[in-house]
Parts: structure tokens; sequence; C-alpha cells
């Protein structure tokens, strides 16, 4: 492939879930700015359309289709990949971003309900959402699978100790995936964040002990952004990261750096 053609995603479908805000959404405008056309999917179908409509009126052209969804539901999981392929085609590119964290304390006293929440969540339902795509993957021979964890995975926490065991069990998921569909060209990696300011992870960056950290024990010297993601989906969807496959990327302004 010449070089100038690393990053074009022209033809290209790339169905996203969590994508209405913050993080997911700004992967899709990226994407969608490199040609693919995305389907994106969160719970509230206002935020969707209100998403979609600015990705469009951003290309001049109708890139992005909003479909809602609760990342949780089998069922629903189900019915998006449907309408996905109904509207875009077979599916080259999947962003698992949906995630949830329902407890916020020591992992001794999180309820059965809370824990069960979050490990079905954040590691069944995109275990089950690959199986949903890998179909059109590998009857190209080719596809990219992206889910989204977080540095969280790589140490423990008093606080965010059971968040960061889902973010961890989904990069085993990732690994396993990757080992598997590897031989049919489909690649799988994840995604591991930092912290991010975005409304999702407000409770741990909108105080001024943050706004310390970020200027004195961060490296980069920020917290990072939404659209510091953009360009990690793209290079991940694209044949840029052709041989790349079973990764966690941190993506944290340097805090993991050692990890």
């Amino acid at each position: 492939m010449a070089i100038e053609n690393l990053f074009d995603l022209t033809g290209k479908v790339a169905l996203l879930t969590g994508a209405s805000k913050g993080m997911g959404r700004a992967m899709a405008e990226a994407l969608a700015a490199h040609g693919a056309t995305v389907v994106i999917s969160s719970r509230k179908q206002d935020q969707l359309d209100e998403a979609a409509a600015a990705i469009n009126s951003t290309c001049g052209a109708k890139r992005a289709h909003a479909v809602a969804c609760n990342a949780g539901h089998k069922e629903q999981l189900r019915a998006l990949v449907e309408t996905a392929r109904a509207v875009a085609g077979p599916i080259d590119i999947l962003i698992g971003n949906a995630g949830v964290n329902v407890h916020y304390g020591p992992i001794s006293e999180i309820g059965d309900d809370a824990y069960d929440k979050s490990m079905a969540t954040n590691v069944r339902s995109n275990l089950w959402l690959a199986r949903m795509v890998l179909p059109d993957m590998v009857a190209k021979g080719a596809g990219s699978i992206m889910f989204t964890s977080s540095v969280g995975a790589f140490k423990p926490s008093l606080t965010l100790g059971t968040y960061g065991m889902s973010k961890l069990a989904l990069i085993g998921l990732v690994r396993n995936l990757a080992q598997e569909f590897g031989p049919a060209g489909v690649r799988v990696n994840a995604i591991c964040p930092g912290l991010v300011r975005t409304d999702f992870a407000r409770a741990l960056w909108d105080n001024p002990e943050a706004k310390a950290r970020a200027e004195n024990e961060i490296p980069l010297r920020r917290l990072g952004e939404a659209d510091d993601f953009g360009g990690v989906a793209v290079f991940l969807g694209s044949d840029a990261s052709r041989y790349m496959t079973g990764q966690a990327l941190t993506v944290c302004g340097g805090t993991n750096m050692w990890t």
C-alpha cells in the first residue's frame, strides 16, 4: 500500500458503542473524516441524532448513522449489528467503547449485583458484540476490533478496584480474540486511557486535587481530552497498524510509561 493511503478508510464501515459523546464520539468523528461510514450507538437516541448530524455536516456527506442501543442487553446488540449491516453494509471496524463503573470503594464492599453488572457490561457484552461482527470480518479476511480498557487495569485501587478488574479481564478477552482470529486476518487491540476529561470520569477530574496532579505528575502536564483518541482509532482501524494485534495501548500522557 502506498504511504499516502495508510490512513485511508474510504469504503470501510465502523460500528461504535458508547459514541454519542466523549471519546466514542471523537473516535467516530475521526473515522468519518478519514472516509469511513460510521454507525454510532448509545442509549439515548436524541444525543446520537445530534452527534450524527454534526459528523455529517463536518464531512459534507452522510457518513454517520445513529442507532440507540443499551450495550448491556444481548438482543439490543444483535438488533444494532443487524441495523448497521442494513444501513451501511458488512462491518470492517468495531469499537466497543461503552462501559460502566457502578461502585466507588473497596472491592470487599461491593454488592453482588454491582459486581455482576460491572463484569457483564465491561467484558461479556464486548464478547457478545465481537461474536456478532466477526463473521463479516472473517468473510473478508480482514478487520479491526478495538475495546476501550483503562490504565486502571494495570494497578490496584482502593476505590476503583472492580472497574480495574473488569478492564484487565477485557484485555484478556482482546488477547484471546487476537490469538483465535489472527489467522483469519482480524486484528484485536485494547485502548487504555488515563484520566480523561469526559462526563464519565467527571468525579475523578473535576476537583482541585486532579488539577494539581495534572500540572505536577502527568509528564505531559495535562489531563486527557476526548479528541486525543481520534487519531488512535484511525491508526488501529486502518492499514497503518496492519501488523499490530493483541496489544493494550496506553494513552495516558505518560503516567503509565513503565507498566
